[in-house]
Order: structure tokens, then sequence, then C-alpha cells
């Protein structure tokens, strides 16, 4: 089978090369150049690709079923998985990487797998011969293929003349900046409030920390769209003086502690959105085209879940069709009520966490007459312990949100009884805002 695939980012390099080992004749087009011989690669056009990043079991899991190259070469590109013990065993529950370094591993691996070519170019559309996805043209040329994956993310245009998808979601008004640092020699990391990093939900805020290989971190700073004052964070003055601020995070960035090695990196707008293979009456957008990664399913970055979601659609994917001789068409259906199933759950769950997270950053109560999103029910772990004996799946991301459903209730108790979970040491929001405005008018 030819098969042409839209993007050479994890998903389409993931797929590429494992659908090349089962001996398809594959090609992936991208507008990157690739990597170049030193350290940096610019990724343009991808603005997540430089910022913090969570790397749960999942994407470990799928480059040892079919890439276990690219997991050497992100272990000796100094990745650390991080191990925690359950049930008396030690079990994965992680791995500290920047992006880059993943993408460097994964593209080094890929580029010497056999019948798959990642080819640089611009993929002007897809086309179709009696009612199929043909292939696609790259830059005028065009390509034939059986099959066309499209991982060009979320903003890809390549099937925007195609017709409608059903969508869920939209814009979650939530904005972030983030900023990389180094440990000095000998200095310790700062506060963490689990295995992976340090994660607190503060007075309008929230705080996150992700270590990453080579005693590099992330330090993220999370606000609402509606506090435009918090917009001047991207400025270095600014973030600098909210991190000295900020107790937990002063740990980490003291100058004593760390330098920072990137500027300051502001995020572009933030989705939560589903967008299945199929038009609002369920039938394929084109058969022959499958919609995979990015393209399918984004989510807000407070749970580092897009990685993993992206992997187990892959996997899903490529199960799919080892599944035996079929038409293309049952695959693409099969796949979207695979991805309405497992992949749309996890979007309306960031959506409801969002929403409800927005309304207390205005300063509204947990609201008991609905029930509660499930950041508040894992919150809730705190004072009810067979609450925290039950949640890992979900925090795992091995069970969906609906696993959840049955702790509402305890949860429900916990808040219903007057309890609610006190924000770090820290300023509020808006003497965020205060200290932002002191810090651009200091000479």
């Amino acid at each position: 089978m030819n098969v042409a695939v839209i993007g050479a980012g994890p998903a389409g390099l993931f797929v590429g090369a494992a659908l090349a080992r089962r001996s398809h004749r594959v090609t992936a087009v991208d507008r990157d150049i690739g990597p170049g011989g030193g350290g940096e690669w610019a990724r343009r056009g991808v603005m997540q690709f430089h910022h913090a990043h969570t790397f749960r079991p999942q994407v470990a899991d799928a480059l040892l079923a079919e890439m276990p190259l690219a997991y050497k070469c992100w272990l000796d590109a100094g990745a650390e998985p991080v191990t925690a013990t359950f049930d008396g065993r030690d079990r994965m529950i992680g791995v500290r990487s920047r992006r880059v370094t993943f993408e460097r591993a994964l593209r080094s691996a890929a580029v010497q797998v056999d019948c798959l070519q990642i080819r640089r170019g611009h993929v002007d559309g897809i086309l179709t011969r009696n009612g199929r996805a043909a292939g696609v043209q790259v830059d005028g040329v065009a390509f034939d293929a059986d099959l066309v994956i499209d991982c060009s993310g979320r903003a890809g245009r390549a099937a925007r003349g195609l017709g409608g998808r059903r969508t869920v979601g939209g814009n979650c008004g939530i904005a972030y900046v983030d900023r990389q640092y180094r440990l000095r020699p000998g200095a310790l990391p700062g506060p963490m409030s689990n295995p992976i990093g340090y994660m607190a939900g503060y007075d309008g805020y929230m705080v996150v920390v992700f270590p990453h290989e080579y005693r590099l971190f992330s330090t993220v700073i999370i606000r609402s769209t509606a506090n435009r004052d918090l917009i001047a964070l991207r400025h270095a003055a600014a973030f600098d003086a909210v991190a000295r601020a900020i107790p937990a995070l002063a740990e980490w960035t003291d100058p004593a502690i760390a330098e920072p090695v990137t500027s300051v990196l502001p995020g572009g707008a933030l989705m939560n959105v589903y967008r299945g293979q199929s038009d609002e009456d369920g039938r394929l957008i084109l058969p022959g085209l499958i919609f995979l990664g990015d393209a399918v399913c984004t989510t807000t970055p407070n749970f580092g879940r897009g990685l993993t979601t992206t992997m187990m659609q892959c996997t899903e994917l490529l199960a799919l069709l080892d599944a035996g001789p079929r038409h293309l068409d049952d695959v693409g259906e099969q796949f979207d009520q695979w991805c309405d199933a497992a992949m749309l759950p996890w979007v309306q769950d960031h959506m409801t966490i969002d929403d409800a997270q927005a309304d207390r950053w205005n300063g509204h109560a947990v609201d008991l007459s609905k029930a509660l999103p499930s950041d508040l029910i894992v919150e809730a772990a705190a004072v009810d312990a067979t609450i925290g004996a039950r949640i890992g799946p979900y925090l795992s991301m091995q069970q969906g949100p609906d696993s959840l459903a049955a702790l509402e209730s305890r949860a429900h108790a916990v808040f219903a009884g007057g309890w609610s979970p006190a924000p770090p040491p820290g300023p509020t929001a808006a003497q965020l805002s205060e200290i932002v405005t002191i810090a651009l008018a200091s000479p």
C-alpha cells in the first residue's frame, strides 16, 4: 500500500515509520527542514515545540513496541524515565524530556526505516479520484497514495476544502507563558507536588514546573485570558518579578539555583477541540483519508495529555490496519467510532475543568448544584483517602474520565462539608498584576 502522511511531527513520524516497517511505502511531507547539526531546531509553525511537555508511559510504551531504536536514541540524548512503586512493584510513570529532545530521537530513528521517505515541502491539497483520497499534491507535484493520513495538527489546511467535520469545543479562555532554566552545578531542585514535577492552583492562576533532562526544567504560569494585565508576563522583567514573588517558583528560579536558557515563551490561543473523521451526518469527510493526532484531539496543556492522546490514536489505528484485509472505509469508520469513545471524553473533561476553573478565578464558589469537575474530585482526595486510592487510573490515563463517576458523590460530600483546597503561599492574580506593572515601570 502507498501511504502519504501530511506532517512529520510525532504522529506523522511514528505512524509513518510503523507502517513502513510493515512494508508499506510511506512518504511523510513536512514544511520543516528538520534538525540541523547543532543544538537548535526552530520548528517554525509548531508553537508548542519549545514549550513544556509531559511524556506519560503510553509514549514510551508505543516507542518500545514500534520504534525501539527511537526509544534508545531518546535515552541516549538524556531522557530520564521516572518510576514509582505501586503494589510493591516499580513502574514507569513518565519520562522527563524536552519535546525537541524527543522529536530529534524520533526523527533520527525514522530516517533509518526502509520504505519511509521524509520529504520537505508544502501539501497544497489532497487529490481525489472517484470520491476517494488518491494522494496529495506537494508544491504542485502529485503523489499518488492508497491512504492519506493527515497529521498536520489543529491548524492543518490541506483538508479544509473537503467539508465540515464534526467539531466539539473551541477556545478555552486560558493562556500561558513559560521559560526554560538549567539548575546550576550542585543546586537542588525546588518543591515537587508529584514525581513528575510541581503543579499548584493559586488565587486566580496556576503554576507548573516540568523537570526535563540534564537538569533542565520549564516553569509555566497559566492565567485567564480575561486577565489582560498579565499579558505582560511575556516580558522577561515581568516574568522574573513574578517568579520571585511566588515562593515555590522562587525556589526553582533563584539566580543562585538556576539560570534561564531561553527567553520567555508566550503560548498561542489554547483550545479544547475534538474533530471527528466524519461530518455531522456521520459520513466520512473523504474515504481513504484519516485524521490523526492534534488534527483529532487538542487539549489545554495543564495536565500534559497531548502527546499521550496522539500515541494512543496511533496505536489504535495501527491495530485496526493490522487486523486483516478490509476496505479502508471500514478502518476510517471504526477509527472514528473509537475516537468518539476514547478521545472525545478527554476533550470534554478539559472543557468542564477549564470552564469551572474560570468561574473560580472570577471569584465564584464551587457550584455544588452540578457534578464536580475531575480536578476537584482529585483535590478531594486530600480529605477522603478512599478517593485517593481510586484516582490513579484516571491520572495515568489508563482509564477515561468516566472512571471518576463513582467517586463524585464522595467528593461532593467533601465540598458540601465546607472544605476547599487552600492555595499555597503566594500572591493573588490581582497582586501579580501590580507586580507586573511595577516591574515594567522600573528602569
